[in-house]
């Protein structure tokens, strides 16, 4: 005979059945602790993952290389950092692809700075058109910041080869030698640049936006997730765009002089951001960048910092920019090359 209570066990159970929480997909993202970072943090904190059905871990480094690394080992899901030589060439043996934006040096968004030793600055070096003669430390050849002193020598017209250009592998090593004058000047974030101004060890003789806007740096995922777990890519985006929107609203305004303007939005969002780059108020403040509210990309930019690198041997010539974009994620990239 058929039991009557396991019927009506079954029938509740099954009723229950779209009730029931789904197991959330879990994903890992690989990032520097910058505000530049900042949606992601905002994503994460408001829960925009989690109603997307997802599970996040961080991993944090303090590079940008070992972030695309993690991606194309499959050790992370997603990242978001800088573009370097470095990435192109991994992303060009297939293994990365390019999904949206993060920063970019926006007219109007004061973000990479060009710090000046006060003995150059004493000695004439005063504005970026005095470059020639004198040294830049950055980390690395390949780095963005050896990208952002070749973009001006070639918006001003003199070789780069009349910079000296000093690797000194890190960010640290950059401060100190400008702070000793071993080494003419640096380009850094706004709030590292401002705090060495402010405390008398630079001067900031200008900003990269004025020179040489460009698309600094992007999202990027592995191609296995692009071809694979597509579901997953398109859930991460959602949340990207929306906590980016709010990031829009609180840190890219400006008001009508052009000077930038932070109200209440801006100091909702201060406790998200601190509590992942252990930055104070002011200093997120001076070194929020422009961000793509639907993290769009601007491709001509890549396809130009590709070739850049091509001409100076740093990238491989067989890396094809549009094989290392997927610009099926997001919706309204612009100025992309025909």
């Amino acid at each position: 005979m058929r039991n009557p209570f396991r019927a009506t066990v079954v029938a509740l159970f099954l009723a229950a059945w779209p009730l029931l929480p789904v197991q959330a997909q879990k994903i890992t993202i690989a990032a520097l602790t910058f505000v530049s970072s900042s949606p992601l943090f905002i994503a994460q904190d408001k829960g925009y993952y989690a109603e997307e059905g997802l599970e996040v871990e961080f991993s944090f480094f303090r590079a940008a290389q070992p972030v695309a690394v993690a991606i194309a080992s499959g050790d992370a899901d997603f990242g978001v950092t800088a573009f370097t030589a470095g990435f192109y060439n991994l992303a060009g043996q297939g293994a990365l692809k390019v999904i949206g934006a993060q920063s970019r040096e926006e007219p109007g968004f004061d973000f990479s700075g060009y710090l000046v030793s006060n003995q150059a600055y004493a000695a004439g070096f005063t504005s970026p058109e005095k470059f020639p003669g004198r040294s830049l430390g950055m980390t690395q050849y390949g780095s963005s910041f050896h990208l952002m002193i070749g973009m001006l020598a070639d918006e001003l017209g003199f070789p780069l080869s009349e910079v000296k250009l000093v690797p000194l592998q890190s960010v640290p090593n950059m401060i100190a030698a400008v702070k000793s004058g071993q080494v003419d000047s640096i380009i850094l974030p706004a709030h590292i640049v401002k705090a060495l101004e402010a405390k008398g060890n630079g001067r900031i003789v200008g900003w990269v936006h004025q020179y040489t806007p460009y698309q600094l740096g992007g999202l990027f995922t592995s191609t296995r997730n692009v071809t694979e777990r597509r579901e997953v890519v398109e859930k991460f985006v959602r949340a990207y765009q929306r906590a980016a929107t709010e990031y829009h609203e609180a840190f890219n305004r400006l008001d009508a002089d052009g000077r930038r303007v932070f109200g209440e939005k801006a100091e909702a969002l201060l406790p998200i951001i601190q509590k992942y780059t252990k930055a104070k108020p002011q200093s997120i403040y001076n070194g929020a960048p422009y961000i793509d509210p639907l993290g769009r990309l601007d491709v001509g930019s890549v396809y130009a910092q590709i070739a850049w690198f091509k001409e100076n041997g740093l990238v491989d010539e067989k890396v094809d920019p549009a094989e290392i974009l997927d610009l099926s994620f997001i919706e309204g990239h612009f100025n992309i090359p025909e």
